[in-house]
């Protein structure tokens, strides 16, 4: 017979990361609200969950369940709240695994007047702020470690293309600002490095079997890794970076390997943005057989001005694994 999942003794084997966990959550919300942030609380049910292609949500008796609290909080944003946080449950229809959970926690957070740059300062200083109040020097995950405390590495798309995989991603990039890639250079550089493809293969495909394969493995030993400057055709909310058309002011957090956060300036165009929505739409109608709405709430409160802002999303259980120590995600739930 199984034993119950509220036995002391199953409870106590993950007391430290549950206890780690508290602490954190208390952190997390002295660290904004200190900050002059306002703790705010969105619906979780949603006409439009979020339309990356690969995201996949959870249908509710007509509403489904949002895979972030994004677009809710940016109303918020041009509703003429600056600064605003919150730790949502958040849902993806996605399967189990060591590092992910169909039900999860994310932490978001939004700052009118800055870009991404403010959010790589907040990223590095809330992590080192949990890490501090749990009385951890390094974080962990399974063999690997990395100091929070040291300076973190800044590596674009390409730099680390280039350093891991020995591919140069932006050579496969179009010149024309809306125009999508071509797969045909991209496959080629992978297929010298070993990497095999499909004549069918998007670029984005590509991309990614050359990310998961020769680079996600590297980032985040030692030290915690930023890496930005995505391609435009990745980064569906984020601004185009000025200059260089070509990427978006986009960043991810990468510690021991694993992915904690994604964070953007973010779009304030709103015909550019219902063209990208429209894209993210075709594309999981081809992949998925299914769509999900625009929210033209979303859209017209851009149309009706949504300030310069930067926001960020942060996986609070992988953080918390990450501090902890933990193996699994569900050790920290």
């Amino acid at each position: 017979m199984q034993t119950p999942f509220w036995k002391p003794n199953i409870y106590a084997r993950h007391a430290a990361h549950r206890a780690a966990r508290r602490t954190i959550v208390r952190t997390i919300r002295r660290f904004f609200e200190r900050r002059g942030f306002a703790e705010v609380d969105t619906p979780a049910l949603q006409i439009s969950p979020g339309l990356e292609t690969h995201l996949r949500a959870f249908r509710a008796e007509g509403y489904l369940l949002h895979t972030s609290p994004e677009f809710a909080m940016k109303k918020l944003i041009v509703a003429g709240m600056p600064r605003i946080f919150q730790l949502a449950h958040a849902y993806r229809n996605e399967p189990k695994s060591d590092t992910h959970h169909p039900e999860f926690t994310m932490l978001e957070w939004y700052r009118a007047q800055t870009d991404y740059r403010a959010m790589m300062r907040d990223t590095i200083a809330l992590v080192r702020a949990c890490a501090r109040a749990c009385g951890v020097a390094e974080l962990r995950h399974r063999s690997r470690t990395c100091d929070p405390f040291r300076p973190w590495r800044k590596l674009t798309i390409a730099q680390a293309f280039r350093q891991y995989a020995g591919v140069d991603v932006m050579r496969s990039l179009p010149d024309e600002n809306n125009a999508l890639p071509d797969p045909g250079p991209l496959r080629a550089q992978a297929e010298k490095i070993g990497i095999s493809c499909a004549d069918s293969d998007t670029w984005e495909d590509v991309f990614f079997r050359i990310m998961l394969n020769k680079v996600e493995c590297h980032l985040g030993d030692g030290v915690p890794t930023i890496l930005y400057e995505y391609p435009a055709c990745l980064g569906a909310l984020a601004r185009r970076k000025p200059g260089n058309p070509r990427v978006v002011e986009r960043f991810e957090a990468y510690a021991c390997g694993l992915e904690l956060c994604n964070a953007f300036s973010e779009l304030t165009d709103a015909d550019e943005q219902a063209a990208r929505f429209a894209h993210e739409i075709a594309q999981k109608k081809k992949l998925y057989g299914e769509t999900y709405p625009m929210d033209e709430d979303f859209l017209a409160a851009l149309r009706y001005g949504m300030p310069p802002c930067s926001g960020n999303a942060v996986g609070a259980d992988r953080l918390v694994m990450l501090i902890s120590g933990a193996e699994k995600i569900e050790d920290t739930l």
